[in-house]
């Protein structure tokens, strides 16, 4: 048989075959892209979430926090203060869209920003959820107690492609938390309470994160555990916590307005006259993500036990849990 006769058949066949390879990887790829992956949220709604978002939107810190640790910067984020990014984040948040303050998202700025994601605190946007929905698909989770920490730490690590970090970074932060513990003076208790500051303040239950974590390596939270069914938190009034008398106070910092100090009963707190009286930062309100929870703790350590946990540098701690690449 003449083989050069048969040579162009097989060049084209060959060649044919390398078309449909191609073409068939270049499908792929589109449908790659195209894919999304069902997340079920704490609403108890299924969301289609895109396979591989590339641009998050955060309405809370939580989503900022998450990415971050991931090696992920979102393209949106919501505030506690305006003009005010986070020192547990690096303020890193300045660089990305601000949408506006986390109670009260600007949905408009939000679409501007064309996000593929939005990762929200619940019970912030769970009214507004058809608006955020018809911007992009939307996901919330409630952010409110440790207990549901990891979960939502590992749901989101998956979501954006790293699930196993996510199981690491959970496995990290209780090894550390118990090695804490461990280290707590063992007959010390010291009673605190977390709270915002107001004319009556408002303390949160022991299933609060940050209260979780305190409660944790020892301390004795004066608000008590949550009822069953109620809300994680309580108004305190300032003659209910001088008969509960806390010797350590965390009071979230929205800013210079603090009516709480100009009642009288406020000098008669034991915290108060002992200089024990800490206005923390956002990570102690938006503490469900791995970076906050992290910082809380090693603060949590040396506020209640001084003498056997040093001094915490929230930026030092921070740049150690985020990836070097980011902080540019």
């Amino acid at each position: 048989m003449n083989w050069d006769f048969c040579l162009p058949s097989r060049r084209a066949l060959l060649s044919g075959v390398f078309a449909m390879t191609v073409a068939a990887a270049i499908t792929g790829s589109a449908v790659a892209e195209d894919a999304t992956q069902k997340v079920v949220d704490d609403r108890g709604v299924e969301v289609a979430a895109p396979a591989q978002p590339k641009r998050i939107a955060s309405i809370s810190f939580f989503a900022d926090d998450v990415a971050l640790a991931l090696g992920f910067k979102p393209v949106a984020s919501t505030y506690m203060v305006d003009g005010r990014p986070p020192e547990f984040l690096l303020g890193l948040t300045k660089d990305m869209t601000q949408i506006g303050q986390r109670a009260k998202p600007n949905l408009e700025l939000l679409s501007e920003a064309k996000p593929d994601l939005i990762v929200a605190i619940r019970r912030y946007t769970v009214g507004n959820a058809p608006q955020l929905e018809k911007i992009a698909p939307y996901v919330a989770w409630n952010m409110e107690l440790l207990d549901g920490s990891d979960k939502e730490i590992e749901a989101l690590s998956k979501i954006l492609g790293k699930p196993e970090r996510g199981v690491e970074l959970n496995k990290d932060f209780r090894a550390h938390l118990a090695d804490v513990t461990a280290k707590a003076p063992k007959d010390v208790h010291p009673r605190f309470a977390i709270m915002w500051g107001g004319e009556v303040p408002f303390a949160f239950h022991d299933e609060n994160t940050s209260a979780s974590i305190l409660k944790a390596i020892g301390g004795d939270n004066i608000a008590g555990p949550m009822t069953p069914g109620g809300e994680f938190g309580i108004d305190l009034s300032l003659e209910t916590m001088l008969e509960k008398d806390p010797e350590v106070l965390f009071i979230y910092d929205y800013g210079p307005d603090r009516p709480h100090e100009n009642n009288p009963i406020w000098s008669q707190l034991t915290a108060v006259k002992n200089n024990q009286v800490f206005y923390v930062g956002d990570h102690w309100v938006e503490t469900n993500g791995p970076i906050a929870r992290e910082i809380v703790l090693r603060e949590a350590a040396h506020y209640l036990y001084p003498d056997v946990f040093p001094k915490v540098d929230v930026r030092t701690e921070a740049a150690k849990l985020i990836p070097a690449d980011l902080q540019n």
